[in-house]
């Protein structure tokens, strides 16, 4: 039985770092996987998750992967779960470098008020609190919550860069001579990125597998489907070995990871198929009674996701719902919403 910040070896200078469940009723909070790899003089954090307890498993696994003499910190994105250890970066004793998404600094410096944007959504859909105490319920569980350090750069100061695998072509940027490549995916929020480190063959996909659909405001469902085809294909050619991710404490290998990956996608089709099926003909949707047949579809297809709740289930739902193109009639809490009506605009005013 695997717990918060047991250390899974994946080779001699590689470490995934098990994070854990959200539980929002019991006062705990989700903790994502990190990577701690070291190529050749360099360690390289992948996410620094959140908790004291799992700050002290990433100075471990360092220290298993030694030795290092300098440190490069890599931000996947900006949600609590990925980067409450950040300044871990300044306490390495060694020249430390750090990244994070330009996209996502706004919710690292007021996570309250992302969080509280993303509940607004599902305001009276679900039995929850309101948006501002349900936030702040969920921001308090992750402390410390570090997210900067003295060396804290963006990604977007480098120049982009044409990043090629295979036949699969990214942007984003290299480091450590091209061994340590971020690559922009952009889907589960507005600045993720994913990590391949080609050494040791591991493609980290961070939270882009957290489901087949989003749930977060910002989330992008096009950019979700289309990196994970992207990576489906990027191990078919043999560009990556192995896959981590930030959520499903396992590691996947090969032909696994082509099937996890085709999986994930024929979810998101049979999603939207259930979706268009609730919705049927009916001119008015009301998302409430949406999001609870939705959830026993999403159920029923083992399309829950990472951290599956009611919560997120909610999010995850009204994000369908404007995927199919409705949009709410008003700003009720579960004000009915609809298609709107296809009419050619008024011609402008004037001679």
């Amino acid at each position: 039985m695997t717990a918060l910040g047991d250390l899974i070896e994946i080779d001699d200078e590689t470490v995934l770092v098990r994070g854990q469940e959200l539980d929002v009723e019991h006062g705990r909070p989700d903790v994502a996987n990190a990577l701690v790899h070291r190529v050749g003089d360099t360690l390289v954090l992948v996410d620094t998750g959140v908790t004291a307890a799992f700050r002290a498993a990433l100075r471990e696994a360092a220290d298993r992967v030694g030795p290092w003499s300098r440190a490069l910190v890599l931000t996947t994105h900006g949600h609590l779960d990925h980067v409450g250890n950040n300044d871990l970066a300044d306490e390495l004793g060694v020249p430390a470098e750090h990244y994070v998404p330009a996209p996502d600094l706004d919710q690292m410096r007021d996570p309250a008020g992302y969080w509280v944007r993303s509940f607004e959504r599902i305001a009276g859909l679900a039995p929850l609190p309101a948006p501002p105490a349900l936030a702040g319920r969920v921001v308090s569980l992750f402390e410390p919550m570090r997210p900067f350090g003295a060396t804290t750069r963006t990604y977007e100061e480098r120049p982009l860069e044409r990043i090629r695998i295979g036949s699969t072509r990214f942007t984003g940027w290299t480091f450590a001579d091209g061994a340590v490549r971020v690559l922009r995916s952009q889907g589960h929020c507005a600045g993720h990125v994913i990590v391949h480190l080609s050494d040791c063959g591991i493609l980290h996909l961070s939270d882009e597998g957290n489901g087949p659909c989003g749930a977060m405001v910002d989330a992008d469902q096009l950019k979700i489907q289309t990196v994970l085809g992207a990576v489906a294909l990027l191990f078919e050619e043999g560009g990556a070995a192995l896959l981590t991710d930030g959520h499903t404490f396992a590691v996947r290998r090969g032909a696994e990871v082509v099937s996890y990956l085709d999986g994930l996608l024929e979810q998101a089709t049979a999603l939207q198929e259930a979706a268009l099926t609730l919705t049927g003909e009916s001119r008015q949707i009301r998302p409430g009674a949406f999001a609870t047949r939705y959830a026993e579809a999403a159920a029923g297809l083992g399309g829950g996701g990472a951290n599956p709740n009611t919560m997120f289930t909610a999010m995850t739902a009204v994000n369908q719902l404007r995927e199919l193109g409705l949009r709410p009639e008003s700003g009720g809490g579960d004000a009915p919403w609809s298609r709107p009506a296809l009419r050619n605009p008024a011609p402008p005013d004037g001679p």
